[in-house]
């Protein structure tokens, strides 16, 4: 059971592009799918996961895929967001999507910025209680960058390693 997956979910295609750039990386038998189109876990070794984070959270198809993993399966997170790198709103999400996968061994969590569609932040930009995010997620625009990639790249052989070593 070698076999590498990774899947996403992905409504702006910034989620897409880091999946795609972890998938470049994986050497071995592998396979790239929209978490949409995953029917089964079996017959993979390792599975990484991506997820934008959406109202400060995990989005709910996300939430019921990560629910679904099978115990003691190895996986690996990661996440697009519009806040600002290490910032609450990002790290409350993860750690959101770690807590769901409790039964599972992750072996880590990355997560890089990434823009936003300008219709969801006209929405938000109209709530009191998305102000401090809504001027964050502007800076977000021109992510994810050659930089992001490179890092989700470093973070794909990082994890393999892990997986294939034991190192978690």
């Amino acid at each position: 059971m070698n076999k590498t997956l990774v899947t996403y979910f992905s409504r702006t295609g910034n989620t897409r592009k880091v999946a795609e750039a972890i998938f470049e990386t994986l050497a071995g038998d592998k396979s790239l799918k929209p978490m949409n189109e995953v029917q089964s876990l079996g017959e993979y070794g390792l599975v990484f996961i991506g997820f934008p984070v959406h109202s400060h959270s995990v989005p709910y198809e996300v939430e019921k895929f990560l629910k679904n993993i099978p115990a003691a399966k190895k996986i690996a997170l990661f996440s697009t967001h519009g806040s600002l790198r290490g910032h609450s709103l990002s790290r409350e999400a993860i750690e959101y999507a770690v807590i769901l996968t409790s039964k599972t061994k992750v072996l880590g969590t990355f997560s890089c910025r990434g823009r936003l569609s300008m219709q969801a932040l006209d929405v938000l930009s109209q709530s009191p209680e998305h102000q401090e995010w809504t001027e964050m997620a502007v800076s977000a625009n021109s992510h994810p960058n050659e930089t992001d990639l490179a890092e989700a790249k470093a973070f794909a052989r990082e994890i393999k390693t892990r997986s294939v070593h034991g190192a978690y």
